[in-house]
């Protein structure tokens, strides 16, 4: 389960390309891009995208983002966790 003190990783089972403005998360299946389940990112995805290292928890990713877009606490906690969990096939989590 998801919890704000979880660290999120991404997996080695997607690539991230950016094309313009455009992020795209690309699923690799059987090491061979899925162009047909390309996930596009908008601005707050792709800085979210970039923050996960493996290292930073949510609660630290949360605390980024509520700086970076002038957003509340509560409100940039509750977009990442749905973004998490839209994204969450291509990541790992591992808690403190």
């Amino acid at each position: 389960m998801i919890s704000i003190s979880s660290i999120p990783s991404r997996s080695d089972r997607v690539v991230v390309r950016r094309i313009n403005d455009e992020c795209l998360l690309i699923p690799l299946t059987h090491d061979i891009a899925d162009m047909d389940s390309l996930y596009r990112l908008n601005e707050t995805g792709a800085f979210i995208w970039e923050l996960i290292d493996g290292r930073r928890d949510i609660k630290e990713i949360t605390a980024m983002v509520a700086e970076e877009f002038d957003v509340d606490q509560p409100e940039a906690e509750k977009d990442i966790l749905l973004f998490l969990v839209d994204v969450q096939e291509f990541l790992h989590f591992s808690d403190r």
